[in-house]
Order: structure tokens, then C-alpha cells, then sequence
């Protein structure tokens, strides 16, 4: 079963351009191959912390919403994990309201 998900991710902000492209893609793809579809990313830019995290003050901002199976999202949290590049993140599953088809009226 495919759901929709939302990832928001922090880079360090002393990355290059062609390094935050490299991250993005990365991320990605790891998707993709997990068996995600329709992903949405969205460069934020680089915005000011509400706290320090690893001594950085600012950080680049990714968003990355795509639909896929739950098993999806370990794998690309393990690697954020790992990653040297990436400072935060946050998976959480969208609740999209199903739409109910209208009831027909009855005739007397």
C-alpha cells in the first residue's frame, strides 16, 4: 500500500550548490529504488536555527514529499544518518482526506 509521506531535511549551510544538488539527488534516488513515486522536492534555502545543532547557526532546508510504501523510509533515514552532510530530519505520514462519494438520494 502506497502512502503519502513528508521529509524535511536539514544540510549543513557551508555546502556548495553543487554539493546540496548531489544530496538531493542522492536522497532520491535511494527512494526511487525503494519504490517510491511522485516525489516533490522543494530547495528551501538556507534559514536561520531556532537552536545550534553541531555548532551550525544556519542550515539549508530540503522538503521531499512522494508516495511509497513504509519500507521506503528507513533505508533514507539510515543513510541521513550516517550522512556527514545532513544535520536534521523528520519523516512524518500525511493524512490526504479520502474523498467519499455522495450519497444518492432516494426516490419515494
Amino acid at each position: 500500500m502506497k502512502t503519502v509521506y513528508e521529509t524535511m531535511y536539514i544540510l549543513r549551510p557551508d555546502l556548495g550548490e553543487e554539493q546540496v544538488e548531489q544530496a538531493i539527488n542522492k536522497y532520491q534516488n535511494l527512494l526511487r529504488e525503494q519504490g517510491a513515486d511522485n516525489i516533490e522536492i522543494q530547495n528551501r534555502g538556507k534559514r536561520r536555527l531556532a537552536y545550534e545543532i553541531n555548532r551550525n547557526r544556519d542550515g539549508i532546508y530540503i522538503q521531499m514529499n512522494y508516495t511509497g510504501p513504509g519500507a521506503a523510509i528507513a533505508p533514507m533515514e539510515r543513510a541521513m544518518r550516517l550522512s556527514e552532510e545532513v544535520i536534521r530530519y523528520l519523516t512524518i505520514k500525511q493524512n490526504i482526506p479520502q474523498e467519499k462519494p455522495e450519497a444518492e438520494p432516494v426516490a419515494s
